[in-house]
């Protein structure tokens, strides 16, 4: 199912407190991700439930799953409420199907290097993150995707994005949305609410002032 938003999506992901996720929101982002898998930035069930239950309504919550298995990433998301999972690693279509009958929005991360296909839509994809590694130079590398107009699921750019370079992404390629972590932490986990502000609205200045047409009609 697709997210009801105007404009431009904007997510922070790697949220590990109540604090920067309420903050997040405030400043503008539409959406705060939540890493349940081995990472820097991990969070508890049991920790993103209490801030997921205090987020204003309409914010949008993403539970973050790497390598998991189709149930696991089934249960967690209904049992916190999520809005939606975000699924990165390896998966196959059937259990890409198996989760996406069962819980409200799926977001599948792909490698810059993966050759996009309609089946992934099939299957119940209902969003494209590129790419998977929080890297610029690999979202450099598959910027060009963005342009294909023949792709009809919404992409959202993520990996390595800033405050400085945010703006000639959004600018340049038909996005329908951006992602960043790394880009505005002072350590992993941990938002700079500096970088935050400027982030955001960076982005949404870029959008405003963009060199190319955003087909969402096609999306939706």
């Amino acid at each position: 199912m697709r997210l009801n938003i105007e404009g431009l999506f904007i997510k922070v992901s790697g949220i590990t407190n109540e604090e920067d996720a309420l903050f997040s929101i405030g400043l503008g982002a539409n959406a705060v991700g939540f890493e349940f898998g081995p990472s820097p930035r991990q969070i508890s069930t049991v920790a993103a439930h209490d801030i997921v239950r205090r987020l204003p309504h309409g914010a949008v919550s993403v539970g973050v799953f790497r390598n998991e298995t189709p149930r696991r990433i089934v249960e967690v998301a209904n049992t916190l409420g999520l809005t939606a999972v975000q699924i990165d690693g390896v998966v196959g279509l059937d259990e890409l199907a198996y989760v996406a009958e069962r819980v409200n929005t799926v977001m599948r991360t792909l490698p810059s290097t993966t050759i996009i296909d309609s089946s992934l839509h099939l299957a119940g994809a209902d969003y494209l993150l590129l790419p998977e590694s929080d890297d610029y130079n690999s979202l450099v590398d598959c910027l060009e995707t963005f342009l294909d107009e023949t792709l009809r699921v919404p992409m959202v750019a993520s990996g390595g994005l800033t405050t400085s370079n945010v703006i000639d992404v959004i600018q340049n390629y038909p996005v329908w949305g951006v992602d960043v972590r790394s880009g505005v932490e002072t350590s992993p986990g941990i938002k700079d609410p500096v970088l935050l502000g400027e982030f955001i609205t960076n982005a949404r200045w870029g959008f405003e002032n963009t060199y190319v047409e955003r087909h969402y009609d096609d999306w939706f």
